[in-house]
């Protein structure tokens, strides 16, 4: 049995009258973390937002376990499956634990399941020290926990994380830093587009640079 759990074939983005993504190939097996570089405009962030379903390529093939979509098409049940964390996460101004429930409530979950993975989702993104304070007064770092925590109770199958360090202060960034790891140990498939060398190295991944629209793995 293939352990791929999504595979992409002759992506295609012009942007501009550019390739900005020329005939990407890329497999993402299940419960394993990669990381995706490359220089600014190089096409990071538009590779993951096709993956996710929020933007359209101009060719290519998706295969999510097996199940087979030509681009553009996207099938509304594979946003259930495949969740994208944008670099600077929007947060309602409720409070922590709303916006972390939103996704499930959204999704019909039970009040008294989705209090309990609210709680537990608090605890594993380090927020309880900051869960009575206003969204819109946390730190940087602490949204970005909020958001981590807000993806990971949604049990997705592949997580695309999009510069999540980038901007943070040094104690933000340590402590989106020891979440990245628990979650490819939680047996989440997660793709990280990103600059930082620390993510880049961490142990476990696999990681590809993004170059003139071609996707080059790397040592």
């Amino acid at each position: 049995m293939s352990r791929a759990l999504l595979e992409a074939e002759g992506v295609v983005r012009r942007l501009g009258g550019r390739r900005v993504l020329d005939g990407i190939g890329l497999g993402v097996e299940r419960g394993q973390g990669y990381v995706l570089s490359g220089d600014n405009g190089s096409g990071k962030t538009t590779l993951l937002r096709i993956l996710a379903g929020l933007e359209a390529a101009d060719a290519g093939v998706l295969r999510l376990e097996g199940e087979q979509t030509p681009l553009p098409r996207y099938p509304d049940d594979w946003r259930l499956r495949v969740v994208y964390v944008h670099q600077h996460p929007y947060l309602f101004h409720t409070s922590v634990a709303a916006n972390i429930a939103y996704g499930l409530k959204v999704r019909g979950v039970a009040r008294e399941q989705w209090l309990q993975k609210v709680e537990e989702a608090i605890d594993w993104a380090g927020l309880r020290e900051v869960v009575a304070v206003p969204p819109q007064k946390l730190s940087g770092g602490e949204k970005q926990r909020v958001a981590l925590a807000r993806a990971k109770v949604l049990s997705p199958q592949l997580l695309l994380l999009d510069e999540p360090t980038a901007n943070l202060d040094a104690d933000g960034r340590r402590r989106t830093l020891e979440l990245l790891p628990r979650l490819f140990a939680d047996g989440v498939s997660v793709l990280i587009a990103c600059h930082d060398r620390e993510v880049i190295e961490l142990s476990g991944v696999r990681r590809f640079h993004l170059e003139d629209g071609k996707l080059v793995p790397l040592a």
